[in-house]
């Protein structure tokens, strides 16, 4: 049973959540804005998880402020996704954003190894500009989350323009949301994504905003009603490189994207066999063992130094995680 398949108001939870593995419920999301900044209740929910239904997969909202080293810990326990919302202060007329108090949360999270993601907006809060927007976005994704969610793509709505937020800065902003929602979070791209972007010398908001000119192109984009996560990854890979071997071309560095592409079609073997149990054998250009030790994290320096070795590598679930070996 799937989490959109019950409602269970904050309150009640509690009292529900022993119930769960009879009910079958494999899947529960919270995300209530009262219950994001109640620690106590949280670290309630994640014992409550823990003891009776430790199966359950929880998508929880959490206020950044509420964040701590105790609550990351009671979750570290359980086998959840948080979200955190990326949101500043109005003061003076002007969106304030706390990226130091965002970076020490992400950390924590990345510490414990938990899986996070941002839940981001653009023009809701007062103060807000397009400018704003693409710093959020630059400086959230500078934070490896494993996904980032936007509502206003599922609600379909922007708010009313503004003196410092035009119409047409609303569409730039949806139409970069959009591509960040298909190339990074459908895409599965975190492990790799900002290797990337070093090699190209790009920012993610002006990588986001030329990936979104090319899915307007290729009629795949929010304006055509592209779903992408109704996609299988492979297509979506596909997609990523097929613009990426563009944006190394055009940015006369074609000799980096054997490297890139080895790492991209790697990766998403692993997330295939991770989330759908696809097992594959791909074909390499460089041993797999230097692509993903620490020297494949700079492409352009392994690009220089390392030797290509075609490859057939099988990609297979492991005992505790993916797992690959070279075919002979």
């Amino acid at each position: 049973m799937a989490s959109q398949d019950i409602h269970i108001a904050a309150p009640a939870l509690l009292q529900e959540i022993p119930s769960f593995a009879r009910r079958g419920i494999t899947e529960f999301s919270l995300h209530d804005s009262k219950a994001a900044s109640d620690r106590n209740f949280l670290l309630a929910v994640a014992a409550a998880v823990l003891r009776y239904c430790p199966e359950l997969f929880l998508s929880l909202e959490v206020d950044v402020k509420t964040l701590d080293q105790q609550l990351v810990r009671s979750l570290g326990g359980l086998y959840c996704s948080v979200e955190l919302p990326l949101a500043g202060t109005e003061k003076g007329g002007a969106l304030l954003f706390d990226k130091k108090l965002y970076a020490g949360k992400a950390a924590l999270l990345n510490r414990e190894g938990l899986v996070f993601g941002f839940i981001m907006g653009w023009g809701c809060q007062r103060g807000d500009t397009f400018r704003a927007f693409r710093d959020r976005l630059d400086f959230a994704l500078s934070l490896y989350p494993n996904h980032l969610y936007f509502p206003q793509l599922d609600e379909a709505c922007d708010p009313a323009p503004t003196g410092v937020y035009s119409s047409k800065d609303m569409d730039f902003s949806r139409g970069m949301a959009f591509a960040c929602r298909t190339f990074y979070t459908a895409g599965r791209a975190v492990p790799w994504f900002l290797s990337v972007l070093k090699a190209l010398k790009i920012s993610p908001s002006a990588f986001f905003a030329d990936f979104d000119e090319w899915q307007q192109c290729g009629s795949c984009s929010y304006v055509t009603g592209f779903d992408p996560d109704a996609v299988p990854h492979i297509e979506i890979e596909k997609m990523q490189l097929s613009f990426l071997k563009e944006k190394f071309e055009e940015k006369h560095k074609l000799q980096l994207f054997p490297v890139v592409e080895d790492i991209v079609r790697l990766n998403g073997a692993f997330s295939r066999v991770a989330e759908e149990g696809e097992e594959c054998v791909v074909e390499t250009s460089y041993n797999p063992d230097e692509l993903l030790s620490p020297a494949g994290m700079d492409i352009a320096r392994f690009a220089d130094n390392s030797c290509q070795e075609s490859c057939r590598v099988r990609v297979f679930a492991g005992e505790d995680a993916p797992d690959y070996c070279i075919l002979r």
